[in-house]
């Protein structure tokens, strides 16, 4: 009754079952690793004798430890101190926690695999038994002297003993579970294993140390962990509150060696090797993510804008058309009227020539009919609309018909695989120096940002896609020559402009402080 109303042995209790079950996780396992020796009708049978012989054998060891530990009569004395039994008992158990605890934390902050031993596939049920209790024996040890240390009542242990099993007996499978997601309660668990084997070497030196101390420390470290889960837990669902495609595109990125979305490089074990030899190229990745990236994005991001659209002008002189058709690198042309706005079809640039060689005139005979899609069209859909289009080019109009750009197969690879210039055009993003970089206005921002690997220039709501696009959204005003805008570790100075448009900005990456 004394036992039932005293609140530190509730407390004991309490404590004491926690690290007895912890502890007999890894009976657990080697348990469960022999029984899968047996035939799966008898795994279930073999758990429940080992877990049996497992709490036989703590109780025994307990009542044997526990008379040990009486032995207070002095055996021998050095250095001034004298030894009874129980202090012996007290020191090698000690020191055996110590130990253990020692090995085991090594061993999961290393990372070294914590797998049972490989054993030979007995198929008789009784060897299976036998070398259960073998292990029971050695495993029991660690708990038993972890409950002399904790608890003085020999009830209270026993107590602990049978509880612990008895869970462990009906949660084997959730608490193995458990412990295999959250390893920061092994290694808590194990840090109090230290403590107590602490605790036992000084008591058997003869230093008193009162149990409440113990549980003081331990009740705020369960706290504090409970605490990390929870924060852990809560990080969990606000990353699931991402898209999928969001997420799964991102770990990809890290994956290959790229910036995540804090601008950091993937943290994972091979960072360093990635840092000496890095297993992706840049340009690889930049391919990954154009192809992770692609379904988000709407025409408007790929096409190529009317402003840098040759068309020909059926008014026009038939030899004017021949030369402009010579000089032009492009193999599609849209056919016009007048304006680009007049759009009569599209030809293939052999196809011009030869009616123009032919019949010294250029008709409508020659002309496919154009393909028109809105800009808010996606990019995949309009892959398939190129796939069906048979090499032919697809014009973008906006809502109130204006033509707005033209999109063609090279337009999406660019998207990919990044810029492919023909003859007349020149690489709107240029590396002009270690972290460098001369960007044209009409630069695409999700290419830029896959070049000097960041995030965030690209706009949420496609209100704007380019690099002029984007300085205008955030500077208000339209700047002029030597105005600089900074974003992140990079700083964007507008080299050549007009009362018009940003034709040209030079980027460089601006070093902390703490990088000088």
């Amino acid at each position: 009754m004394e036992l039932l109303s005293d609140p530190a042995a509730w407390v004991g209790l309490l404590t004491l079952v926690v690290l007895e079950i912890v502890l007999g996780i890894d009976n657990l396992i080697f348990i469960a690793i022999l029984a899968e020796k047996l035939p799966p009708h008898q795994r279930d049978k073999a758990r429940v004798i080992g877990l049996g012989l497992a709490l036989v054998m703590r109780l025994a060891l307990l009542s044997v430890v526990s008379w040990l530990v009486t032995l207070t009569t002095p055996l021998f004395g050095l250095g001034g101190l004298s030894f009874s039994g129980r202090d012996l008992i007290l020191l090698v158990g000690g020191l055996f926690l110590l130990f253990k605890a020692t090995s085991e934390l090594h061993e999961r902050l290393e990372g070294v695999p914590h797998t049972g031993p490989a054993t030979a596939a007995y198929a008789s049920f009784s060897v299976v038994v036998a070398q259960i209790v073998v292990l029971d024996a050695v495993f029991s040890l660690d708990a038993v002297i972890t409950a002399v240390g904790m608890v003085d009542q020999l009830p209270v242990m026993m107590a602990a003993v049978v509880i612990s099993i008895g869970v462990m007996l009906l949660a084997s499978k959730a608490l193995t579970r458990f412990v295999n997601a959250h390893p920061t309660v092994v290694v808590l668990c194990l840090s109090f294993l230290l403590m107590i084997g602490l605790s036992l070497v000084a008591e058997g030196l003869g230093f008193h140390l009162p149990k409440g101390y113990l549980y003081a420390a331990i009740g705020f470290s369960i706290l504090i962990e409970v605490f990390n889960q929870w924060a852990h837990r809560n990080d969990l669902k606000a990353q699931a509150r991402r898209p999928l495609r969001e997420r799964t595109a991102e770990s990809v990125i890290r994956l290959l060696g790229g910036r995540g979305r804090d601008g950091a490089m993937a943290q994972d074990p091979a960072r360093s090797a990635q840092a000496e030899a890095p297993a992706f190229a840049p340009e690889e990745r930049h391919m990954v993510s154009g192809v992770l990236t692609l379904a988000e994005r709407n025409v408007r991001s790929i096409m190529t804008l009317r402003s840098d659209v040759s068309w020909v002008n059926l008014d026009d002189a038939p030899g004017h058309i021949r030369a402009q058709l010579l000089d032009t690198p492009h193999g599609m042309f849209p056919v016009c009227r007048g304006s680009l706005d007049a759009v009569v079809g599209t030809a293939r640039a052999k196809d011009l020539l030869a009616a123009i060689m032919q019949n010294d005139r250029l008709d409508e005979t020659c002309l496919r009919a154009p393909l028109y899609v809105p800009e808010s069209t996606t990019a995949i859909r309009v892959i398939e609309i190129l796939r069906k289009a048979r090499g032919q080019l697809v014009l973008v109009n906006d809502e109130h018909g204006a033509l707005r750009g033209l999109v063609t197969p090279i337009d999406v690879l660019e998207a990919i695989a990044g810029e492919f210039p023909d003859e007349d055009e020149t690489l709107e993003v240029q590396a002009t120096g270690p972290g460098q970089w001369s960007v044209a206005g009409t630069a695409d921002l999700r290419l830029l940002e896959q070049v000097l690997q960041t995030h965030g220039l690209v706009s949420h709501d496609d209100s704007y896609i380019s690099m002029a696009g984007l300085l205008l959204a955030k500077l208000g005003h339209h700047p002029g020559i030597g105005e600089v805008w900074t974003h992140d570790d990079l700083a964007f100075e507008i080299t050549d402009a007009d009362e018009q448009r940003i034709k040209s900005v030079a980027v460089r990456r601006v070093m902390s402080e703490s990088e000088h």
